[in-house]
């Protein structure tokens, strides 16, 4: 393996990826902004705001690349230095990373009935991230060349290690929750399961690209294998956040053609006895309760017309 192949190569399949993984997030950005335009201001915001600081970070990787393989080209001692659209790209990835994370983080608060000592822990994880991100940025525009970097390896370990910790936080907390919140029917059981596994989807990508980062720069410190794996963590945040938003239609009206093949199943034919009219009549009862306890529930994304405006329904949560 040759020097180039340990340094700008790394590099540049990690601009590739990344390019292809923000074609994907503008592609879910305008379906979401097509199929959900009676979303909060918020939540429009915050999904302008995160494709904003990913075209930003996108923009500045593909000028530092740029840099070093055409404008420097034949320069050797150019690959021994830092451009400085390689180090302002880090605010722009910790700014993406914060938004996403502080989203789901709100979820955990919401879902967990406003637990502020179970959301604690992650709001910690979100914030630690946030300022050790920062403050490698803030340093590292005061070097000069890679070999520097070593003065700030501890925060760039700590960058990675607090987002795959925080990760996987998130996903074990949103999967308890979703799972002390079974109700015993089969069909919400489903359902429920369903979301669990998609909680657990969002925050694994992230957390693997965060520790594979982590495990690079420790194992091959020498190299910017550690660098690719850390251009690709903004794309799956952005895209893990779109792709939340994004399927809540889907999982909502699946669990309502579900809850309805199952009310109907439970209607009684004409033939039934009063005794056993009676029994369904109750059974029908319980169901309607458990519905009705989600109107408690926050919204955060478009209400459908079959619910009434007080109505939330509970996929929109997740």
């Amino acid at each position: 393996m040759t020097v180039l192949d340990a340094t700008v190569g790394p590099l540049l399949i990690g601009v590739i990826l990344a390019a292809v993984m923000y074609g994907v997030s503008c592609s879910q950005m305008f379906y979401y902004y097509t199929r959900y335009p009676r979303d909060p201001w918020y939540i429009k915001l915050l999904v302008t705001a995160v494709w904003t600081t990913d075209s930003i970070h996108q923009a500045l990787i593909s000028h530092s690349v740029y840099w070093y393989l055409i404008t420097e080209y034949g320069n050797p001692v150019a690959l021994t230095l830092l451009t400085k659209s390689l180090v302002i790209e880090v605010f722009f990835n910790g700014f993406t990373a914060f938004f996403v994370q502080s989203f789901f983080a709100a979820r955990v608060y919401r879902l967990s009935g406003k637990k502020v000592w179970l959301v604690a822990p992650v709001a910690l994880l979100v914030a630690g991230e946030f300022a050790v991100t920062m403050a490698y940025s803030i340093k590292a525009l005061y070097l000069k060349t890679f070999v520097d970097l070593v003065q700030i390896k501890g925060l760039s370990i700590s960058i990675n290690a607090f987002a795959a910790v925080g990760d996987v936080t998130i996903a074990v907390i949103l999967c308890t929750i979703l799972h002390r919140s079974r109700t015993g029917f089969s069909k919400s059981n489903t359902l429920i399961n369903r979301l669990m596994v998609f909680a657990v989807n969002t925050g694994l990508l992230t957390s693997v690209c965060a520790s594979l980062s982590l495990i690079t720069i420790l194992s091959l410190p020498n190299t910017f294998v550690y660098i690719c794996f850390f251009f690709l963590v903004g794309r799956l945040y952005s895209n893990s956040l779109m792709a939340t938003l994004n399927a809540r239609k889907s999982l909502r009206e699946a669990s309502t053609n579900e809850l309805s093949v199952s009310l109907r199943d439970m209607q009684p034919s004409a033939s039934t006895n009063l005794a056993n009219l009676s029994t369904y009549s109750r059974r029908a009862e319980g169901i309607a309760i458990r519905i009705d306890t989600t109107k408690d529930t926050k919204h955060d994304g478009e209400e459908s017309a079959q619910y009434a405006s007080s109505d939330k329904h509970p996929v929109e949560e997740v």
